[in-house]
């Protein structure tokens, strides 16, 4: 006689994080360093809080990095970008920077985050939070009227932020014509950067993000979440002060880069032959980037081609370098050099990169205590970054696995985005699913109807078959 099938209770998200050992709470000796920091921070003489700072970040958000403050220059324009100084609360060789160094970034699930430093720094005291005092790296950019950058300074100031605002209401406020001239400059410096991105062949994959959250009843909901136009806009200048970083760290021969290797001519021929195959128009001597960046993801030969576009993108990493540059430098998807710079507060390799471009800007050593770090980094960010990928991930199965569970022998619409001998890769649009579906050599780039055969939340995994 067959024993019965004892139910296995769906895993939760506390269940997800010990599993993959996502750190819990700080420890008491971290958690008493960054309270005494919070009441006394390393403040700089130079006080640049007359300026009229603004921060742009999603809804709801506390761990605030970067403020800006956008002007006209002559026929061109000044950036002031303030970066959180979190150098200014954290000791190095202390509780709280080994604390930093074991967690690398912070990991953010759909009921709460697990932050890379304690809340009263990360959400307090560090955060450039609105009408209050901070210090902060400020970095100059100067830009003339095409967009490109003329002159960098980077130095550490107090700013005072004067207005918290969120993506959408920026730019609703630039599509009514509300919007003041800081927000107009945004859009105009953004638009100058993203033409100069497509001349040096920068790539930008519009893929829409898969994103989880906790809905009313408890069970989690899955959507596709298109950006707005006005956070590539802002995205530019991050970029633009990483690649200054870049600069600037490979002038001194020392530094940490963000790197990413070219894609290998034979790839781009391949994913070329698959565009053109979708239908999608590729003509001979258009570079890759200009292709994938262009194209509209809401049609299904575009989001096969921008997920075969992905494994042209893998390979990046975190390269330390001290007295001689690296002989790869380039980020090929940015198509510069680069480095992480702009949040501190999240991700534990941008504090050092903004320590040692303050060295060399102001032509003084770079601290020991940084210099020493900077080897150790990579590999540090390397594991901080495969942790926080498996995250997401695992996110995301689960709440497939949770969403689907109720709904095993309905079917789908859904679009074929990767095809082989043994299966592929199906994406749903109702609910926001990407699954693997059975079936030899399914059509690359087509909608097909698709039945769920297993939806196992304790697995995490989903299956479809064609219909």
């Amino acid at each position: 006689m067959r024993a019965p099938r004892i139910a296995v209770p769906a895993p939760s998200w506390d269940d997800l994080r010990t599993e993959l050992a996502v750190p819990a709470a700080f420890p008491p000796e971290v958690l008493a360093e960054a309270e005494a920091a919070a009441a006394a921070p390393r403040l700089p003489d130079l006080d640049l809080t007359a300026l009229p700072f603004l921060t742009i970040d999603p809804p709801g958000s506390r761990d605030l990095d970067q403020a800006m403050c956008l002007e006209r220059a002559g026929g061109g324009f000044r950036i002031r970008y303030a970066i959180a100084d979190v150098a200014a609360f954290v000791t190095a060789g202390g509780a709280l920077d080994a604390e930093t160094h074991r967690r690398g970034e912070t990991s953010y699930f759909p009921d709460l985050r697990v932050p890379l430093h304690p809340p009263v720094l990360a959400e307090g005291a560090a955060s450039l939070l609105p009408d209050q005092d901070r210090p902060a790296v400020v970095w100059t950019l100067d830009l003339d009227g095409t967009g490109a950058l003329t002159g960098t300074d980077v130095r550490r100031a107090l700013v005072r932020s004067r207005r918290k605002l969120d993506y959408e209401g920026v730019q609703r406020a630039l599509d009514d014509g509300s919007a003041d001239e800081q927000l107009v400059l945004l859009r105009e410096i953004g638009t100058r950067r993203q033409a100069l991105a497509r001349e040096r062949d920068a790539v930008d994959l519009p893929t829409p993000e898969q994103e989880v959250t906790d809905g009313p009843d408890g069970r989690p909901c899955l959507a596709y979440r298109a950006p707005v136009a006005c956070e590539a806009w802002n995205a530019q200048i991050s970029l633009l002060t990483g690649m200054a970083a870049a600069e600037i760290m490979l002038a001194g021969e020392v530094g940490l880069l963000r790197t990413l290797p070219p894609a290998d001519a034979e790839s781009v021929a391949t994913l070329r032959r698959s565009a053109l195959a979708l239908g999608l128009a590729w003509p001979e001597g258009t570079s890759y980037g200009d292709v994938v960046s262009a194209i509209d993801p809401s049609q299904p030969s575009a989001a096969a081609l921008l997920t075969l576009t992905t494994r042209l993108l893998r390979g990046a990493a975190y390269t330390a370098f001290d007295g001689e540059v690296p002989e790869q430098s380039l980020h090929s998807a940015v198509a510069a050099a680069y480095a992480h710079c702009t949040a501190p507060l999240r991700r534990l390799a941008d504090r050092y990169v903004n320590e040692v471009c303050l060295a060399l800007c102001a032509g003084a050593e770079v601290p020991s205590w940084a210099r020493q770090a900077l080897p150790l980094l990579p590999d540090e960010m390397a594991a901080a970054d495969k942790k926080a990928h498996a995250v997401d991930r695992a996110i995301v199965d689960l709440a497939e696995a949770l969403v689907l569970a109720p709904r095993v022998g309905e079917e789908f619409d859904a679009v074929v985005v990767e095809s082989g001998s043994k299966g592929g890769v199906v994406q749903l649009a109702h609910p926001a699913v990407r699954g693997r579906c059975d079936g030899a050599d399914l059509p690359l780039g087509q909608q097909i109807r698709v039945r769920l055969t297993a939806a196992d939340p304790v697995r995490r995994t989903v299956l479809f078959a064609p219909v």
